[in-house]
């Protein structure tokens, strides 16, 4: 499995991904850095400091009863990661894993979890004018409140995601619900 360390501190404001010469910009104020994905014809955003690595995609182990979006687990240097799939996850078609499908290794509340998506693209900054306010939507089929805001980049629309709160959510039963 090929892997790609994003590392805790980024000097002079280069995220360097290993295997490519080229560093890709991810200097600003904290909190305004993210690493976008796609799932499906969508492009999301998580916040960079989350991100522990990206990793090539490879089968995990399965789990017995596991929820359906809980495709497994891996070992990761001696440490037994739950692998989620965010399509499954978040309701989007399913289309084959390929040579794009990839894993990002998080850190969520000192747990490491790692999330399968059909492909990463960069690190952008996002300043507070670029990014719009999450939809209100009242239907109660249609969960939001893990949607941030709407990140505007040009002619590409993120959707700002609070990757923390959905791994730790009750329904995903990656984290005790004491946890803080």
């Amino acid at each position: 499995m090929e892997s790609t360390q994003v590392p805790a501190v980024r000097p002079a404001g280069q995220l360097q991904v290993q295997g490519q010469g080229n560093a890709v910009a991810a200097t600003g104020p904290a909190g305004g850095e993210y690493l976008t994905f796609r799932l499906g014809a969508e492009e999301y955003g998580i916040d960079i400091l989350k991100v522990q690595e990206i990793r090539s995609y490879e089968p995990p182990t399965r789990i017995a009863n596991a929820p359906e979006f809980i495709k497994g687990v891996v070992n990761l240097r001696g440490v037994i990661v739950p692998i989620v799939d965010l399509r499954v996850k978040l309701g989007c078609p399913t289309i084959e894993y390929n040579s794009f499908t990839v894993v990002i290794v998080l850190n969520v509340r000192n747990r490491v979890v790692g999330a399968v998506v059909d492909s990463v693209s960069d690190v952008l900054e996002l300043n507070r004018d670029s990014i719009r306010p999450a939809p209100e939507l009242s239907s109660a089929t249609v969960d939001t409140s893990f949607i941030t805001g709407i990140g505007a980049v040009s002619d590409r629309m993120l959707i700002l995601m609070d990757i923390e709160g959905l791994m730790s959510s009750a329904d995903m039963g990656l984290m005790d619900t004491i946890a803080a």
